[in-house]
């Protein structure tokens, strides 16, 4: 009998807080765009490397656009 293989779990920016902001169309659990969620599974490990590797640009511009709103 063979076994199969484990799969490699998919890496995620998933922090399980899912709420897209109307306004600025990201996710503000993740930073990930609708369409990045959407597509993630179909995503090769570096078209996911490439998003994870923006999302803290993401995330700052976002809290920082936030800031700006409130003053």
């Amino acid at each position: 009998m063979t076994q199969m293989p484990v799969p490699t779990p998919i890496k995620t920016p998933c922090v399980q807080v899912c709420f897209v902001d109307p306004k600025a169309q990201l996710c503000v659990g993740c930073f990930r765009t609708l369409e990045e969620l959407g597509r993630w599974t179909r995503y090769s490990d570096d078209e996911r490397a490439a998003v994870m590797a923006a999302l803290p640009q993401r995330e700052a511009a976002y809290a920082a656009a936030r800031k700006t709103a409130r003053d």
